[in-house]
């Protein structure tokens, strides 16, 4: 090991839909190749190099940046290549801290001045992402309208979300029907929307939106364009941005990024941030893993565990 050199044993790595994308070659950051798989995770600190001043062993680190290859049982990596989080959450919720509750902050911050009593409408809402947007807006007094695929398990997902703090579930087809016109008479139009479906799905979205309001895109499952009528953008004038939380740590410090992670940490103590619905599969099962993650409407996260 060379003095900036960290020594970690990896405990537990997520599958997200970013990782999968990785390996297809369709997503907006590659590794070089020969590569180790997984974005995201928690390793403990097993020994550190004579130059290491800010990690000690026994430790618990998460990457600071995509592409570090976190499915594996050990790895040699660099100091700056590790942010330390304390070791007092939750595995799951360590595991799964640097991505999806960091991208829903982010968006629930970065792009629209939102006030507690605000609406915010989301789709995806039992991903990753859209069950920490959940416990975030509802630790920021903001109030949600999630959005979900109609399935077998309706009613107990949406028993699930509730419990995190959503205040509305819908139907993508509910959200068609024209009862949401006397909804929004009792709710205040959401100024913020979050898409990671694309379609139809954010074409819907977009027409709940408060004139002036902004959808983010953060993702596409629906391999679909993002359809905005004319009409939307004249006569409300609605904003579309997107947002990709690689994109978002280039333009900002790492000790920024750092702050961000320790805000999070402090909302899963708080108790107000738990990880996602979750499947702990030992690493060796990994296949097993991945063919469970690509199955239509799975609300539960695949974690390989390392310990």
């Amino acid at each position: 090991m060379g003095g900036s050199d960290v020594r970690v044993k990896m405990l537990a790595a997520p599958i997200n839909p970013s990782d999968i994308n990785m390996i297809q070659g369709n997503y907006g950051l590659l590794p070089e190749l020969p590569a180790v798989g997984g974005n995201e995770g928690v390793g403990r600190v097993e020994a550190v190099g004579s130059d290491v001043t800010g990690l000690k062993p026994g430790d618990w680190v998460i990457p600071a940046n995509a592409g570090l290859g976190t499915w594996r049982t050990e790895a040699v990596f660099r100091e700056e290549a590790l942010i330390r989080v304390p070791s007092d959450i939750p595995l799951q919720s360590a595991a799964t801290l640097g991505v999806n509750p960091c991208t829903a902050y982010r968006m629930l911050k970065d792009f629209e001045q939102l006030r507690p009593g605000d609406s915010v409408i989301q789709n995806a809402s039992n991903s990753g992402v859209g069950q920490a947007v959940i416990q975030i807006a509802a630790a920021l007094g903001l109030r949600t309208i999630n959005v979900v695929r109609d399935r077998p398990d309706l009613q107990k997902l949406t028993q699930r979300l509730k419990n995190l703090g959503a205040e509305h579930v819908f139907t993508e087809e509910e959200l068609r029907g024209p009862e949401m016109k006397s909804f929004f008479k009792d709710v205040p139009p959401p100024r913020l929307a979050l898409n990671c479906v694309g379609g139809k799905s954010s074409t819907e979205l977009l027409r709940h939106l408060a004139p002036g309001g902004t959808m983010v895109t953060y993702g596409g499952m629906a391999k679909q364009p993002v359809i905005a009528s004319v009409s939307l953008l004249i006569f409300k004038d609605v904003r579309l941005r997107g947002f990709w939380l690689s994109q978002w740590k280039k333009n900002h410090s790492p000790d920024e990024f750092k702050e961000l992670i320790l805000t999070l940490c402090e909302l899963i103590r708080q108790g107000q941030l738990s990880a996602p619905a979750c499947s702990e599969v030992p690493l060796q099962d990994f296949a097993q893993a991945l063919e469970a993650c690509m199955k239509p409407f799975v609300s539960s996260k695949q974690i390989l565990t390392m310990c």
